[in-house]
């Protein structure tokens, strides 16, 4: 009888532990864009990294849909971290070639180059291919085995954006370097990527900070927000003629041109999507906000990115009582 006990009671505690299993929560990192202010991101990732707290999903934008594919593939900061303070980030994002930097034109592989930097001859909006980029990603990703997002330990996506349309394109299918190209194709610099034979720009035109994808489509619990945003923007009232003539306007002149840029720059539709992703985080989410006064969008200075990167660790320190009791929650499940 007392055998019978015992294993009726072993029995109920495995049914336990299962379920317990089954209701971990599920995790999800959002990092925003930001340009060279990415490497505040890595900082922060490093003191996540340091209270075991484990990764379920990821999303983000431009120089986050870098960040976020690498960790997704399973590089950790201490590989991260050399990746942005020795990178000659200029040549790599601009194909700049050294070896024709003292002419001041120069013809090869198709392109002309002017000062070492090509510009194709081509209608494309953007200066620069921003093939080599695209390499390294592509050799990063295939080193690890995961060249296409289904291949992912970690599930990701990255948001991209139609430029004429302004329209909003969540990527999680087919090659990961190809969309990551995409989400960082800052209009008029870096021309358009194309992923299924659609022409996407840099995603911070429409979500730099996706929270609203990894809660709704990758079904996170608690998310743990990196946000490199500085200056908040404000909404605008719609209660004023002004807005109903700059409507108005906006759309005749949208309609001659064919596209809806002249909406986006008048309404600035990424600043309300923005403000709705930062206004729907609960109070078991985690928000970290590194201050980089100073830094901008191309600060690719090695030191800088040095300097940036602490400023992550920092940031996250300050949310070191909610790292804390995340990591104690999920201790029964690690």
């Amino acid at each position: 009888m007392r055998c019978l006990r015992r294993h009726i009671c072993l029995l109920l505690l495995l049914v336990a532990a299962m379920a317990h299993t089954e209701a971990r929560p599920r995790i999800g990192l959002v990092l925003s864009g930001g340009g060279a202010k990415g490497a505040a991101e890595i900082g922060a990732l490093k003191v996540i990294e340091r209270y075991g707290i484990p990764i379920d999903c990821i999303a983000g934008t431009s120089i986050g849909s870098i960040v976020g594919s690498l960790y997704a593939a399973g590089y950790r900061t201490d590989e991260l971290e050399p990746l942005f303070t020795n990178q000659e980030w200029l040549s790599l994002l601009t194909d700049w070639r050294s070896d024709l930097a003292d002419k001041v034109f120069a013809e090869a592989d198709s392109l002309t180059y002017i000062f070492g930097f090509p510009f194709l001859n081509d209608p494309t909006i953007g200066l620069f291919r921003g093939r080599r980029i695209h390499e390294m990603l592509d050799s990063m990703f295939c080193q690890r085995g995961c060249r296409y997002f289904d291949q992912l330990p970690t599930p990701f996506c990255c948001v991209g954006a139609r430029f004429w349309s302004a329209e909003e394109k969540v990527l999680n299918e087919g090659v990961v370097a190809d969309a990551v190209r995409s989400s960082i194709a800052i209009p008029l610099l870096l021309k358009p990527g194309i992923v299924d034979e659609t022409r996407l720009v840099d995603g911070g035109m429409m979500n730099n900070l996706p929270i609203d994808v990894v809660r709704q489509q990758m079904q996170a619990d608690i998310l743990i927000v990196i946000d490199l945003t500085q200056q908040k923007p404000r909404t605008v009232s719609e209660d004023n003629i002004w807005r109903v003539i700059r409507n108005l306007g906006a759309s005749v002149l949208d309609f001659f041109i064919g596209s809806n840029i002249i909406s986006w720059v008048l309404h600035r539709p990424d600043n309300q999507k923005y403000l709705d992703n930062l206004h729907s985080l609960g109070p078991n989410d985690i928000y970290i906000n590194p201050r980089l006064d100073g830094f901008g969008l191309f600060s690719f200075d090695n030191d800088m990115m040095t300097e940036m990167i602490s400023q992550g660790e920092k940031a996250a320190r300050r949310n070191v009582t909610k790292l804390l009791r995340l990591r104690l929650q999920l201790l029964p499940y690690i």
